[in-house]
Protein backbone atom coordinates (compact mmCIF):
# COMPACT_ATOMS: atom_id res chain seq x y z
CA UNK A 1 0.00 0.00 0.00
CA UNK A 2 1.63 3.57 -1.01
CA UNK A 3 2.22 5.64 1.87
CA UNK A 4 1.85 9.36 1.71
CA UNK A 5 4.46 11.64 3.76
CA UNK A 6 3.08 15.19 4.54
CA UNK A 7 6.57 17.75 4.19
CA UNK A 8 5.41 20.66 5.29
CA UNK A 9 7.21 24.35 4.59
CA UNK A 10 8.97 27.06 6.90
CA UNK A 11 7.06 27.11 10.87
CA UNK A 12 4.79 23.57 9.58
CA UNK A 13 2.03 24.01 8.56
CA UNK A 14 -1.17 24.67 11.19
CA UNK A 15 -4.52 23.91 11.88
CA UNK A 16 -5.82 25.69 9.11
CA UNK A 17 -3.71 24.12 6.54
CA UNK A 18 -4.85 22.09 4.05
CA UNK A 19 -2.14 19.45 4.50
CA UNK A 20 -2.83 19.44 8.57
CA UNK A 21 -6.93 18.87 7.32
CA UNK A 22 -5.44 16.07 4.87
CA UNK A 23 -3.50 14.05 7.43
CA UNK A 24 -6.85 14.62 10.29
CA UNK A 25 -9.09 12.80 7.46
CA UNK A 26 -6.28 10.19 6.43
CA UNK A 27 -4.99 7.97 9.22
CA UNK A 28 -2.83 6.14 7.22
CA UNK A 29 -0.92 9.92 6.27
CA UNK A 30 2.22 10.62 8.45
CA UNK A 31 3.72 14.14 9.00
CA UNK A 32 7.61 14.57 8.71
CA UNK A 33 8.80 15.71 12.23
CA UNK A 34 11.67 18.24 11.25
CA UNK A 35 13.48 19.50 14.36
CA UNK A 36 13.24 23.10 14.04
CA UNK A 37 10.85 24.43 11.81
CA UNK A 38 11.24 28.63 12.23
CA UNK A 39 14.92 28.41 10.93
CA UNK A 40 15.18 25.37 8.59
CA UNK A 41 18.46 24.29 7.37
CA UNK A 42 18.01 22.68 3.71
CA UNK A 43 21.24 19.73 4.96
CA UNK A 44 19.26 19.30 8.25
CA UNK A 45 15.67 18.88 6.65
CA UNK A 46 17.39 17.16 3.73
CA UNK A 47 18.66 14.47 6.42
CA UNK A 48 15.63 14.19 8.33
CA UNK A 49 13.65 13.10 5.20
CA UNK A 50 16.48 10.75 4.06
CA UNK A 51 15.90 8.94 7.38
CA UNK A 52 12.09 8.77 7.13
CA UNK A 53 11.99 7.26 4.22
CA UNK A 54 14.63 4.90 5.20
CA UNK A 55 12.10 3.52 7.64
CA UNK A 56 8.79 4.15 5.63
CA UNK A 57 10.10 2.61 2.18
CA UNK A 58 9.94 3.03 -1.60
CA UNK A 59 6.07 3.08 -1.84
CA UNK A 60 6.17 6.58 -0.14
CA UNK A 61 4.62 9.33 -2.21
CA UNK A 62 5.97 12.62 -0.73
CA UNK A 63 3.11 15.00 -0.21
CA UNK A 64 5.41 18.92 0.20
CA UNK A 65 4.81 22.22 0.23
CA UNK A 66 6.58 25.48 -0.34
CA UNK A 67 9.81 25.02 0.83
CA UNK A 68 9.90 21.42 1.46
CA UNK A 69 9.28 21.00 -2.21
CA UNK A 70 13.30 22.82 -2.83
CA UNK A 71 14.04 20.04 0.39
CA UNK A 72 13.11 17.65 -1.54
CA UNK A 73 14.79 18.96 -4.92
CA UNK A 74 18.22 18.90 -3.06
CA UNK A 75 17.69 15.48 -1.08
CA UNK A 76 17.05 13.97 -4.49
CA UNK A 77 20.50 15.12 -5.94
CA UNK A 78 22.38 13.25 -3.05
CA UNK A 79 20.02 10.17 -1.87
CA UNK A 80 20.22 6.47 -3.74
CA UNK A 81 16.89 5.80 -2.13
CA UNK A 82 13.67 5.45 -4.92
CA UNK A 83 10.07 6.35 -4.27
CA UNK A 84 6.99 6.27 -5.74
CA UNK A 85 6.44 9.99 -6.51
CA UNK A 86 6.51 13.41 -4.94
CA UNK A 87 3.45 15.66 -5.38
CA UNK A 88 5.15 19.13 -4.96
CA UNK A 89 2.57 22.53 -4.02
CA UNK A 90 3.68 26.11 -4.31
CA UNK A 91 7.18 25.96 -5.36
CA UNK A 92 8.91 29.08 -3.76
CA UNK A 93 12.08 30.82 -5.54
CA UNK A 94 14.98 30.48 -3.02
CA UNK A 95 16.40 33.94 -5.46
CA UNK A 96 13.24 35.69 -4.90
CA UNK A 97 12.46 38.84 -2.69
CA UNK A 98 10.13 36.94 -0.48
CA UNK A 99 11.95 34.26 0.56
CA UNK A 100 12.69 33.81 3.89
CA UNK A 101 15.62 35.27 5.38
CA UNK A 102 15.56 32.77 8.43
CA UNK A 103 15.72 29.70 5.20
CA UNK A 104 19.39 28.65 5.25
CA UNK A 105 21.02 26.45 1.72
CA UNK A 106 18.05 26.46 -0.35
CA UNK A 107 19.84 27.99 -2.99
CA UNK A 108 21.39 27.69 -5.58
CA UNK A 109 18.29 25.62 -7.03
CA UNK A 110 19.05 21.89 -8.30
CA UNK A 111 18.65 21.67 -11.78
CA UNK A 112 19.16 17.59 -12.19
CA UNK A 113 16.32 15.47 -13.29
CA UNK A 114 14.21 13.27 -10.28
CA UNK A 115 14.56 9.47 -10.68
CA UNK A 116 10.84 9.54 -9.07
CA UNK A 117 7.80 10.80 -11.20
CA UNK A 118 6.69 14.21 -9.95
CA UNK A 119 3.99 16.54 -10.17
CA UNK A 120 4.30 20.29 -9.40
CA UNK A 121 0.83 22.29 -8.69
CA UNK A 122 1.09 25.99 -9.24
CA UNK A 123 -0.63 28.91 -8.56
CA UNK A 124 -0.95 31.91 -10.57
CA UNK A 125 -0.60 34.76 -8.47
CA UNK A 126 1.93 32.72 -5.27
CA UNK A 127 3.82 35.54 -3.79
CA UNK A 128 7.16 32.85 -3.09
CA UNK A 129 7.59 31.83 -7.07
CA UNK A 130 5.95 33.11 -10.27
CA UNK A 131 4.32 30.54 -12.54
CA UNK A 132 7.79 30.72 -14.86
CA UNK A 133 9.66 30.15 -11.84
CA UNK A 134 7.29 26.72 -11.27
CA UNK A 135 7.34 25.41 -14.71
CA UNK A 136 11.10 26.20 -14.57
CA UNK A 137 11.84 23.89 -12.05
CA UNK A 138 8.98 21.47 -14.20
CA UNK A 139 11.27 21.19 -16.90
CA UNK A 140 14.77 20.69 -14.59
CA UNK A 141 13.00 18.03 -12.25
CA UNK A 142 11.27 16.50 -15.09
CA UNK A 143 7.73 16.83 -13.32
CA UNK A 144 4.36 16.72 -14.84
CA UNK A 145 2.95 20.56 -13.91
CA UNK A 146 -0.44 22.21 -13.60
CA UNK A 147 -1.37 25.36 -12.21
CA UNK A 148 -4.85 26.06 -10.23
CA UNK A 149 -5.77 29.34 -11.21
CA UNK A 150 -5.31 32.29 -8.34
CA UNK A 151 -4.62 30.55 -5.20
CA UNK A 152 -1.89 32.43 -3.90
CA UNK A 153 0.50 30.26 -1.98
CA UNK A 154 -2.13 27.52 -1.40
CA UNK A 155 -1.68 27.64 2.13
CA UNK A 156 -3.78 28.70 5.07
CA UNK A 157 -4.26 32.23 4.29
CA UNK A 158 -6.12 30.84 0.65
CA UNK A 159 -8.46 30.01 2.77
CA UNK A 160 -9.15 26.50 1.15
CA UNK A 161 -10.00 24.71 4.02
CA UNK A 162 -9.43 20.67 3.24
CA UNK A 163 -8.46 21.82 -0.38
CA UNK A 164 -10.32 19.44 -2.14
CA UNK A 165 -9.54 20.09 -5.33
CA UNK A 166 -5.71 19.14 -4.50
CA UNK A 167 -7.01 15.75 -2.90
CA UNK A 168 -8.13 15.10 -6.15
CA UNK A 169 -4.99 15.95 -8.39
CA UNK A 170 -3.29 13.73 -5.68
CA UNK A 171 -5.62 11.04 -6.40
CA UNK A 172 -4.80 11.29 -10.16
CA UNK A 173 -1.17 11.43 -9.32
CA UNK A 174 -1.03 8.13 -7.07
CA UNK A 175 -2.97 6.41 -10.21
CA UNK A 176 -0.43 7.43 -12.50
CA UNK A 177 2.78 6.53 -9.94
CA UNK A 178 0.91 3.02 -9.15
CA UNK A 179 1.72 2.11 -13.41
CA UNK A 180 4.82 2.71 -13.26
Amino acid sequence: MTKILILPGINNSGSEHWQTRWEQQNPHYTRIIQDDWDHPVCTTWAQRLEETIVKMGSDTVLVAHSLACLMVAHWANTTQLTLQGAFMVSVPDPNGSNFPSEAKGFSPLPTQPFSFPSLIVASTNDPYGTIEHSKQCAQYWGSDWISVGALGHINASSGLGYWSQGQQLLEQFLKVTQRQ
